[in-house]
């Protein structure tokens, strides 16, 4: 597996042979049925969707899929089916088995759990499952962005509403079902998390965003996945309508296929249409007609989920558009080129014929169990504990009764299948026992019923369970309330479900006005639950105690009883900028933060950053084992610094520190750096740290952006983003401050190792030649005026003072020029250094290196340039030949934009050290966030 394919087989001459393999198809019943044997066997159909209707356990499922595939190669298919499946977790699980596949949490849920780690570990144990059964095709990541979360079918399906965050979590996904052997796919591009419902169920649901504003917020995971070597790409059946913006359905524009996501986002990859079988779509184009559409927009497989009758329609209607020309022979060669080296990288004839099943399912289970679980009890948690009900015990006599109050509720549906096959079984098809069986969740009561007798097995008093409709609170239920000593009330989706919302409301307001026989007011302890969406009462501070779990499956409500009994501490927290809301349940502290004295301080920083280091705080360690108090001292004539301590005036220990530095040149107050001891976190230090530091910078004239990471000192160049927990923590804690953390910039630092070995790459030289301009090195102020000149092309803060630093430090810094020969203009500079300079001191990673080292930073190259990239690399070749002449063997680069193109910078030899996020904004708009 992982050949690529250039040249096509003769084979692929045949049309019809051609054609199938561009057509994802469904079909009803859970055996090889006579019409999908049809289309394999006569129409050389090359890919197959499997949803919940057909799939009733891992040994079936294991069994027709081997089953499809013989049929497949018995009737001479080049290459075997690819198989997809969606089995996002959470309440999303086509495939269902009590004994051989795993529950694992939603991606939502996932996100509440704060580590990408465990995120990959669950899809890589996701994608290893279903691969056992044969299937091939991850029909996900999920890489949608929740813009619009109050009219929002995809609930818990994403990970949240926070572009970076939601990039982040499904880059992890994506990576854990590769590793696990399968082809990815992301959904549902240009995304699904904006959707606008405007009109009646044939008209489409729209994304009303402008493409700039997808391009910043929607658009980032898609962006990253594919840098990230995403092999598929679904898109949309939705209608867009902006300024200079009008598509009836994404998946059938060119403009949305071809020009925004082939050109504008570079996917090469395989791209899939939503299923064209929709009613919006078939109503207003048709199926055939809409076929054509699809493959001209761009698409390279047409989906069609369950209807022979138009699969037969797409089919008739595809050899019409060749017939017609309305296709070329060379758009569908492209296309098939495409499908095929997706299929060599996730399966082979081989492969496709020998699925383990059972057997490696059964030796899976064991660690499969334990991860579940871990992932699970990782992600409940608890928004709000206002009165301290938690543990129930706290609040609850032994003998007392618990009430637990839970909605009627459907399961989630995973995919255009399966909606149309709950469409279908309302209709008095006997399908819904097919779904009772297969379906991770439950309709009705069954999971509910579940989690009342889990409560009721742990305590003495009685557990009283009863469910409630629209029809609100009944007297029955006034009644319970009054007897129970507690009551949890479950809710799903409570913002789509209003007669929850008001139903929630109406059992608070009873409890809240409760009393005691004496006469003395006493409320009656509740606890809100929302088993799908956290979005129910996140922001509703008149629910005092509020617990989220992300979806209702049994093994997310075990987690749930142990939170309630106190058996297991939560662990979770909101994802995205929801999380920005949530008021912290300890009480916040104002500390005495007082000025950075040098003589006074010096060695206590020098002890707590060893403390910071120590404590093995992801995230930190690495940015910071090699810094000292001096690092952070820049005394430097143009630019203002200040710095601030908490400290105990008695012991003189730092509890904190932060730095901040003022570029009077470009009006850009900087927070540089801010940590804590931490072993005192959570006391709101670094808050109390943050506001002195951001009322110091409002007070400097001439103040115009703040902005989080400092170019000098290079310590942190932002937010870390080395380690997942940690930077999803960070990033939400400097939201809650104010910064709008979704609006920011990548950067990093590379190095290059082994200069004594290395070699330029082949041709370099050549493509030198070729740029036009002449190099040359230069040392010391003699050369200042035409290359400060140069630079001011460029305004990023921190630059001026860079190449002063250098020109000021001839004996350790030197600058590489590029010259136009024929007037000798500055087209580009570079600014070189070793470890016994000024810069060095201020570049702690120089140090991380452990060997000899030297350094290349913030290059400058003129706007009117054409070769941007050329000269680049040039600079940084001729930089990397000066530093291996002075016997170092390595080489650093300092402050490089993390969302470039790293292919040339990699072809020299450089990977990345570590990543940043960069965040900046308005000084004039920046509002005060006291602690309270």
């Amino acid at each position: 597996m992982g050949s690529h394919v250039d040249e096509l087989d003769p084979s692929w001459g045949d049309t019809d042979r051609l054609l199938g393999q561009l057509f994802m198809m469904g079909f009803e019943g859970t055996t090889v049925t006579p019409q999908i044997r049809k289309l394999i066997q006569e129409h050389h159909l090359g890919s197959i969707l499997l949803t919940a209707k057909n799939l009733k356990s891992a040994e079936q499922t294991t069994q027709l899929v081997l089953e499809l595939q013989k049929c497949a190669y018995d009737a001479g298919h080049v290459v075997p089916l690819a198989i997809g499946l969606d089995q996002e977790n959470g309440g999303v699980n086509s495939l269902f088995d009590e004994i051989y596949i795993r529950q694992y949490p939603s991606a939502m849920g996932m996100a509440a759990t704060g580590s990408r780690e465990l995120a990959y570990e669950v899809a890589k144990a996701t994608a290893e499952e279903i691969a056992a059964c044969g299937i091939n095709l991850m029909m996900g990541p999920c890489l949608d962005v929740l813009t619009n979360v109050r009219n929002q079918p995809l609930g818990v399906r994403t990970t949240g509403d926070d572009p970076q965050e939601v990039s982040s979590y499904g880059v992890a996904f994506m990576k854990g079902y590769k590793d696990a052997g399968l082809a990815t796919m992301g959904k549902h591009f240009p995304s699904y998390g904006s959707l606008e419902f405007l009109g009646s169920a044939l008209d489409v649901p729209t994304i009303t965003e402008s493409l700039e504003s997808l391009s910043l917020n929607a658009l980032v995971p898609f962006r990253n996945a594919i840098k990230e070597g995403l092999d598929a790409m679904m898109v949309g059946g939705c209608a867009m309508n902006s300024a200079g913006l009008n598509v009836m359905h994404a998946c059938l524009s060119e403009q949305v296929v071809n020009d925004l996501l082939r050109n504008d986002l570079h996917f090469n990859g395989v791209v899939i249409s939503d299923c064209l079988e929709m009613e919006a779509l078939s109503h207003n184009i048709g199926v055939g007609g809409g076929t054509v559409m699809a493959i001209n927009a761009g698409c390279d497989i047409v989906l069609l989920c369950r209807s022979f009758v138009h699969q037969q329609e797409a089919l008739e209607g595809f050899k019409l558009g060749i017939e017609n020309a309305m296709i070329t022979k060379e758009r569908l060669r492209t296309s098939l080129k495409r499908v095929l080296n997706m299929k060599a990288k996730c399966t082979t004839w081989e492969k496709a014929l020998n699925p383990p099943g059972i057997n490696l399912l059964s030796k899976l289970q064991p660690a499969h169990t334990v991860l579940s679980t871990r992932a699970y009890n990782s992600s409940i948690t608890v928004v709000r504990d206002k009165g301290r009900i938690l543990p129930l015990a706290n609040t609850m006599e032994p003998e007392d009764e618990l009430l637990l109050l839970t909605p009627l509720v459907k399961p989630l549906v995973a995919s255009a299948a399966s909606r149309a096959l709950s469409e279908h079984a309302t209709n008095g098809s006997p399908e819904p026992a097919i779904w009772e069986r297969s379906a991770s969740v439950m309709s009705g009561e069954r999971v509910f019923r579940e989690l009342g007798r889990s409560l009721a097995r742990q305590r003495s008093g009685r557990v009283l369970h009863t469910s409630y409709t629209a029809n609100g609170v009944r007297p029955q239920h006034e009644n319970l309330i009054n007897r129970a000593g507690a009551i949890v009330l479950v809710t799903a989706d409570a913002n789509r479900n209003l007669y929850q919302s008001g139903f929630t409301k109406h059992v608070s307001m009873i409890c809240n006005m409760q009393y005691t026989s004496g006469g003395d007011k006493r409320e009656k302890p509740i606890v809100i639950v929302a088993v799908s969406s956290p979005y129910d009462f996140a922001m509703d501070q008149s629910i005092g105690t509020y617990i989220c779990t992300y979806d209702f499956t049994e093994t997310a409500l075990n987690s749930l009883v142990k939170v309630l009994y106190g058996e297991l501490a939560p662990a979770g927290a909101l994802p995205g900028t929801i999380s920005q809301s949530q008021k912290l349940s300890q009480s916040k502290q104002h500390w005495l933060v007082e000025a950075f004295n040098e003589e006074r301080d010096s060695n206590s920083l020098d002890v707590l950053l060893k403390v910071v280091v120590e404590g093995n705080t992801p995230g930190l360690h690495s940015e910071l084992s090699s810094a000292s108090s001096n690092s952070f001292l820049l005394r430097h004539p143009e630019i203002l610094e200040a710095h601030f301590v908490v400290r105990n005036s008695s012991t003189q220990a730092l509890y904190g520190f932060c730095t901040t530095y003022f570029f009077k040149a470009t009006g850009t107050g900087i927070i540089g750096a801010v940590f804590v001891d931490p072993g005192r976190r959570k006391l709101s230090i670094g808050h109390s740290l943050h506001n002195r530091a951001i009322r110091t910078l409002l007070q400097r004239e001439g103040i115009k952006r703040f902005q989080l990471g400092s170019r000098l000192p290079s310590i942190y160049l932002g937010i870390p983003t080395d380690h997942g927990g940690e930077r999803k923590r960070l990033r939400s804690w400097f939201a809650n401050l104010g910064w709008n953390t979704a609006l920011s910039r990548a950067v990093c630092s590379m190095v290059a190792r082994n200069l004594a070995t290395w070699q330029p790459p082949p041709g370099m030289a050549k493509s030198l030649q070729s740029a036009g301009v002449d190099f040359d090195l230069v040392y010391g102020w003699g050369h200042a005026s035409p290359v400060l000149d140069h630079i001011k092309t460029n305004n990023r803060q921190g630059l001026a003072e860079v190449y002063k630093m250098a020109l000021a430090d001839p004996s350790a810094c030197g600058i590489i020029r590029a010259r136009r020969p024929e007037d000798g203009a500055l087209v580009g500079t570079v600014v070189l250094y070793n470890m016994h300079s000024q810069l060095a001191e201020f570049v702690p990673g120089m140090k991380d290196i452990g060997e000899l080292a030297g350094g290349i930073s913030s290059p400058v190259i003129s706007p009117s340039v054409g070769e941007y990239s050329t000269l680049l690399q040039g600079l940084i070749l001729l930089g990397m030949r000066q530093i291996r002449k002075q016997g170092c063997n390595a080489c650093i680069l300092d402050y490089m934009d993390g969302d470039g193109d790293f292919d040339g910078l990699s072809a020299l030899g450089f990977s990345v050290l570590h990543n940043f996020e960069e965040v900046s904004c308005d000084a004039a708009t920046w509002t005060m966030v006291p602690p309270s």
